[in-house]
Formats: C-alpha cells, sequence, structure tokens
C-alpha cells in the first residue's frame, strides 16, 4: 500500500480540544481519549486528522504537535474563538461543517472513516457523510438521559436538543461504541438502540506514561514530605463528579480520627482556581464554601488544572485516587491510577464497577453514601498491607487497557466497515 492510498481518519472533537490541558471547564477523559487514540493510529500507518474548534486565534490552525508526523490537529471556526460552553455551540455546528469541507476542499483529501465522540460531533459527522460518503464509527462518552437520571438539581439536567439529537446518532452512525457492556446496556434501554449496531471497546491508558514511581521519589518531586499521605481526585469540577461527596467523607473520616490532620491532605485536581470568586465556576464555589462549612479547608487543597505529563507524578505520591461520580461511562482516571500502581476507590456506578475489582484492586461504594467511603478511606489508610496488595494487582489489571491493545479492537471495527487496513514492516 502506497503512501497514498493509507487510510485516512477524521476524528471529530467539536467541543474539546485533544492537546488540552486535563481538568479544564471542558476538558477530561474524552480530549485524553481522542489524543491517545490518535496517536496510537498514527504509529499503526493511519493517517489522522483531528477536527476540534478554534478557542484562540492566537493558536495556529494547525499547531506542531508530539503525536506523530502522520496526525494532525486541526482548528476550525464554530462560534465564538473563545472558551465557550458545549451546550451553545449547537447553533454553529454549520460552521463547523463548512470548515472540514473546506479543509478537505483545498486539500484535496478523501477520509476512509469519520470518528466522532460526544453528540456535537455526531451531528457533524452525519452531515459530512451527505457531502462525502464514509462510514461512521460514534462514541458518545456520556448520555444526556443517564445524566437526567442521576441529576439532583433542575439545573444539572440536559437542554436543547441533545436527547433527541443522541436518538438521532444511534440510528444514522453505522456502529456506536459503547466503552462498557453497561454503556451498551443504557443505550439499548434508553434509546431503543439496535444492539447489532454497538461494539463493546473500552477507553485505553498510556501504560509507558503512567506507570508506578517510587512514593518517596514522587513525593519529593512534587514538594510534599515524605511522611505525608495523600488522598486525591482528578477530574472535571462538576456537579455529576460527586466531589462533594467526598469532601464530607474527609470531614466524617477526620471526625473520628483527629491525629491525622497535618498528615494527610485531599488535593482536588480539576477547573480553573482562582482568588477571584467572579472567575470561578457555580460548582467550584459551591465546593469551597462546603469546606469552609465543614471546617475541612487545612484538609481539601484545590490545585486546578495539571498537564498529563505531572499526572504520574501526583498517581504514585497518593495512597488512593477516589472516584465518587454518580455516572461514569468509564471513567479514565481510575484506570491511569491503577496503571500508576494507585488503589482506587469508586463509587459503584456505570464503567467504574467494572474498572475496579472490589476488595481486589480497591474499593467500590454506593453512590451519594459518605459515611460509607469514610470508612473505606480510613480503613485504607491504616493498613499498609492491604494498601500494597492493592497497588500491586491494580498495575497488574491495568495493563489490559493499553492503548496498543484498545487500537486494535478499534481497527478491526475499521476493517468490518470495510477500510483497507495497513500493513507494517
Amino acid at each position: 500500500m502506497t503512501r497514498h492510498q493509507m487510510p485516512r481518519i477524521a476524528m471529530l472533537s467539536v467541543h474539546t480540544c485533544p492537546l488540552a490541558a486535563l481538568g479544564g471547564k471542558e476538558t477530561g477523559g474524552m480530549n485524553v481519549y481522542v489524543r491517545e487514540l490518535s496517536r496510537e493510529l498514527g504509529r499503526r500507518g493511519f493517517y489522522v486528522d483531528a477536527y476540534t474548534r478554534s478557542q484562540n486565534p492566537e493558536v495556529p490552525h494547525i499547531p506542531d504537535t508530539d503525536l506523530g508526523p502522520t496526525v494532525r490537529v486541526i482548528h476550525v471556526r464554530c462560534g465564538p474563538e473563545t472558551p465557550y460552553p458545549k451546550e451553545e455551540i449547537w447553533d454553529y455546528l454549520p460552521q463547523f461543517v463548512e470548515g472540514v469541507r473546506c479543509q478537505i476542499y483545498a486539500q484535496p483529501i478523501r477520509y476512509d472513516v469519520y470518528h466522532s465522540h460526544y453528540w456535537l460531533s455526531g451531528w457533524v459527522a452525519h452531515a459530512l457523510q451527505s457531502l462525502y460518503p464514509a462510514p461512521n464509527v460514534h462514541m458518545f462518552h456520556t448520555l444526556g438521559r443517564m445524566k437526567d437520571l442521576v441529576a439532583r438539581r433542575p439545573e444539572e439536567r440536559e437542554v436543547g436538543h441533545r436527547n433527541y439529537v443522541e436518538g438521532q446518532i444511534m440510528t444514522w452512525a453505522d456502529r456506536v461504541v459503547a466503552a462498557t457492556p453497561r454503556d451498551k446496556e443504557q443505550m439499548m434501554r434508553l434509546y431503543g438502540a439496535d444492539p447489532d449496531r454497538i461494539a463493546v471497546i473500552p477507553a485505553g491508558v498510556d501504560t509507558e506514561l503512567f506507570r508506578p514511581v517510587p512514593k518517596e521519589a514522587a513525593r519529593a518531586a512534587l514538594g510534599m514530605p515524605p511522611d505525608h499521605h495523600l488522598v486525591l481526585f482528578v477530574g472535571r469540577i462538576e456537579p455529576l463528579k460527586g466531589i462533594d461527596t467526598l469532601i464530607e467523607a474527609m470531614a466524617m473520616a477526620f471526625k473520628h480520627r483527629e491525629d491525622l490532620r497535618g498528615k494527610v491532605e485531599l488535593a482536588i485536581i480539576g477547573g480553573d482556581v482562582s482568588d477571584d470568586p467572579s472567575k470561578m465556576t457555580a460548582e467550584m464555589i459551591r465546593l469551597q464554601t462546603l469546606r469552609h462549612e465543614l471546617g475541612v479547608e487545612d484538609l481539601v487543597t484545590f490545585l486546578g488544572k495539571q498537564d498529563q505529563a505531572t499526572l504520574p507524578l501526583y498517581y504514585s505520591a497518593a495512597e488512593a485516587l477516589v472516584v465518587p461520580s454518580h455516572y461514569e461511562s468509564f471513567g479514565m482516571v481510575a484506570v491511569e491510577a491503577m496503571a500508576s500502581g494507585t488503589p482506587v476507590i469508586a463509587s459503584d456506578v456505570g464503567g467504574l464497577s467494572y474498572i475496579v475489582d472490589d476488595g481486589v484492586t480497591g474499593f467500590l461504594v454506593p453512590d451519594q453514601q459518605p459515611e460509607v467511603l469514610a470508612d473505606r478511606l480510613e480503613f485504607l489508610l491504616q493498613v499498609d498491607p492491604l494498601r500494597r496488595a492493592f497497588s500491586r494487582r491494580a498495575v497488574e489489571a491495568a495493563q489490559r487497557y493499553s492503548w496498543s491493545h484498545i487500537a486494535d479492537e478499534m481497527i478491526q471495527l475499521y476493517e468490518s466497515l470495510g477500510m483497507r487496513i495497513p500493513q507494517l514492516a
């Protein structure tokens, strides 16, 4: 197969850039997924163009990246070139389609598959198919109707076109990728999706980046005292993540064990930290207020978003990663922590129920029950042999999620839709 015959993939990620730092308002596991899958496919001989919305006119249209010589990130005009709520991007999607069309026409190039992520990109893929036919593989990452089911306040429910369009994408896409069997079941139950059109392929983890670092070395690199115990949260700052439950659990745990004050800290990675409340989201303000009301300001630290390259040090320095989400279709940070040798305490919901082996690699706890979470935290912090056993097993379990394995499964899916696959020497 010649250079010009190499398969081309349009990786569509409208609302979040695969190059963005983890933990921003619209960044999380999905942009890591798009970046790492694109990088791995590039290693296999594919040409990948990852299209995303331009959020800064100063950033080059096609910036230099370290994703490989056959992988490009292409920024497309779609509404204001500033960070923008994803809920308000819908009206600008035709502009995004036109931007991709102009890129295709100018090259000219032909894509062998549109691989879309999140419902906004699924709509874009369907529009592009009518202009330049090619199969569409779609991954939702989260489902609007599932978010509505776990919403605790009216403002947490989905508004606008999302739920309807997700139902349409279930019929438009040639294949839908579910991260777990439970994710597939939810698509079938809530949207009436055809099970034969759904492939179950989990998300992956970079096992070269995320690997155990000696705890003492990791703590020293982060400027932490060697006897300091770190509990970690990594993710977006939004109600769905259940961070309030974690802060309440910390307060309960230290009510029982005041002797641990000064020795244990909860570090929350994600969001934008500012001394100016006007620059913080409503959820960040709510969580910081809760921290003050519970009297745990000395135990809970907000670190803001962190570069992906720094995360392995935090994971390795931590005694546990806590993922208290009310809903996760997968839970990529849990796999990253496990690959780093860090036990995980997670809500028994969605993909987390499949990732965390209760009593083997960590603990599963009922959602929104801070007293149970506090009990598990106390227990894990006190029993060193158990933490070491969880750590060892977590590393072993995470290996099946390497991007190499995930790419193998994705390529088989592409091939089932008629793509010719390059044979590398």
